[in-house]
């Protein structure tokens, strides 16, 4: 385990900084990739070994990275919006209902997506808890943070590698 550390550190500060508002608009496009190079980084730091990295490693880092930030950010956001009983489905439900009317797509289906839509909506403001909206918020964000954090892991070698092969005289 002790191997594998900085990507859990590092995944926690990426799943605390992809609750933040104005942050999580970056979370999967800048945050998780950067996370993963400075997992590499720390790893590097905490063994002083500045040998040449395999992509194999910052695959591996990448994606352990994202998993534990997609985690992490799940349970905050799932406690925020138990405590809230508010987040960015509750808010923008009104702007959600315009757009699922306006889809080419059959009534019925548009009335299935809106009943459940709105069953969450409800289940959220009066518990503020909706499994429905928690799994989903999970394994979008185990998808997207773990092919994005294996991009920023193997840059991240990329990148390490140049930079260690010019430390060396």
């Amino acid at each position: 385990m002790k191997k594998y550390l900085s990507p859990l550190i590092v995944g926690f500060g990426a799943g605390v900084l992809s609750i933040v508002p104005v942050a999580k608009s970056f979370g999967c496009c800048l945050i998780i990739p950067v996370a993963a190079f400075i997992a590499l980084l720390l790893d590097q730091k905490a063994n002083n070994n500045y040998s040449k990295l395999e992509i194999k490693q910052g695959v591996i880092f990448g994606l352990l990275t994202g998993i534990y930030a997609a985690l992490f950010g799940t349970i905050f956001d799932f406690f925020i919006t138990f405590i809230t009983k508010n987040n960015d489905i509750v808010a923008t439900y009104s702007e959600l209902q315009k757009v699922i009317t306006q889809f080419p797509i059959s009534d019925e289906l548009k009335d299935n997506v809106m009943s459940m839509l709105g069953g969450v909506v409800e289940s959220i403001r009066t518990t503020g808890i909706s499994l429905v909206y928690t799994f989903s918020v999970l394994v979008n964000n185990l998808i997207l943070n773990s092919i994005f954090g294996m991009l920023g892991g193997i840059i991240g070698v990329q990148i390490l590698n140049s930079r260690n092969q010019k430390m060396i005289p």
